[in-house]
């Protein structure tokens, strides 16, 4: 009798265990799908923020260069005054037309500089909420391979809570919807 009570305890936890690795394979396969197609948004967004980043250096270049023009010609100007050639007179005005449209220009210049600058830090907090995204899913997956050896139900609960909290940024990710959470990035970066 002994046997058989033996026998069928093993079956009964050999189906537990079934049970478990099945649902273990579900959310695995469901976090690595979801995991890549975070990653290919995130891809998407990394080059992004590279073409923003790129953007804001040429135009603060182009802004650094009408500055120096603004500078030589404001520097002209002067030394043209302390020549007081009245010949000079009608250089100097040409010259102040110039600085004045070089100031104009910056102006514009700047603001779309900036506006590069506020576009590549929008686009961030999305790369970092999909860089904890894969984070989160990351650890699931592990999580899940470590509860297939163990068999412990109370980590399939914990992975499955990790798990859902990654797929649960990713998605607000997808929807543009800012989550970014300065405290985990510090961790994390």
């Amino acid at each position: 009798m002994s046997e058989i009570t033996d026998t069928i305890q093993e079956t009964v936890e050999h189906g537990r265990e079934n049970k478990i690795n099945a649902t273990v394979a579900v959310w695995v396969a469901l976090t690595a799908t979801f995991m890549a197609l975070c990653n290919v948004k995130d891809g998407n967004i990394v080059q992004a923020m590279s073409q923003a980043q790129a953007h804001g250096i040429d135009a603060w270049s182009y802004f650094q260069a009408k500055s120096t023009k603004q500078s030589i010609a404001e520097n002209s100007v002067e030394l043209l005054k302390l020549q007081k050639n009245p010949a000079n007179d009608e250089v100097i005005k040409k010259m102040e037309a110039q600085i004045t449209r070089y100031e104009k220009e910056k102006t514009e210049i700047k603001k779309q500089a900036e506006a590069y600058q506020q576009e590549y830090e929008d686009i961030n907090v999305f790369d970092d909420q999909f860089d904890m995204t894969d984070a989160f899913l990351s650890i699931a997956i592990a999580m899940f391979g470590i509860t297939a050896l163990t068999q412990k139900k109370w980590l399939l609960y914990f992975a499955g809570s990790v798990s859902l909290l990654g797929i649960l940024l990713g998605i607000t990710a997808f929807m543009h919807i800012s989550l970014h959470s300065d405290l985990i990035s510090k961790i994390l970066g």
